[in-house]
């Protein structure tokens, strides 16, 4: 079921999306070679708690972490650990959630650790403007297609492919709420877009 917000709730939302990416910004001043993954998510961890926060993922359907870190060509649900060690060219994706007030900010980011490959680089920048994509088709009364082919079609023109097997979705008063929200589609097919929806856009490229 889609829960549509109140301008409250929005308000709410803005809050714990600001502390979830304030976070994210913190722990990406800390990604360089030689961090453990353990030692990003201990820096998630204390920003959100030292302001009055919880960290949604931890705890989450038995998740060990705070924020969910993958390297390289894992996607996504990355499990920190004091043995996983960062190199000099890995890529790095933190997937952050913040539960503040009774509601869930969720941001990600992939950030290079030292010099990366080109390749690596532009796969980072194509990733980043596609969500931009999606989020100008995030509008009333669009159309979820109109999103996700937003989302493939820009990847595409540079040789990369939005995975399939995982997806953006709703967040609120739970972290995941309807809808799935895809990172390909048909333009003018889909759910269509309300006001008061919100939702987390999640470019997996």
């Amino acid at each position: 079921m889609i829960v549509l917000k109140t301008a409250k709730d929005m308000e709410k939302i803005r809050d714990a999306c600001k502390l979830s990416a304030l976070a994210l910004a913190t722990v990406g001043e800390a990604v360089k070679p030689g961090v453990t993954t353990a030692e990003l998510d201990k820096i998630v961890h204390k920003v959100i708690v030292s302001h009055g926060g919880k960290p949604s993922f931890l705890g989450y359907n038995g998740f060990p972490g705070s924020a969910c870190i993958s390297i390289n060509d894992e996607v996504i649900h990355g499990i920190p650990s004091p043995s996983r060690v960062v190199k000099e060219g890995d890529i790095v994706s933190i997937d952050v959630g913040a539960f503040l007030n009774g509601f869930h900010g969720d941001n990600a980011y992939t950030f290079a650790a030292g010099e990366i490959s080109e390749e690596a680089a532009l796969l980072l920048r194509v990733t980043e403007e596609s969500l931009y994509k999606g989020i100008e088709k995030a509008v009333p009364k669009g159309r979820l297609g109109d999103l996700g082919n937003a989302v493939e079609s820009h990847v595409k023109q540079y040789g990369f492919a939005a995975v399939r097997d995982y997806v953006g979705h709703g967040v609120g008063r739970q972290l995941h709420e309807a809808p799935e929200v895809q990172n390909y589609g048909v333009p003018g097919r889909g759910l269509r877009l309300q006001s008061g929806m919100t939702i987390a856009i999640e470019p997996m490229i």
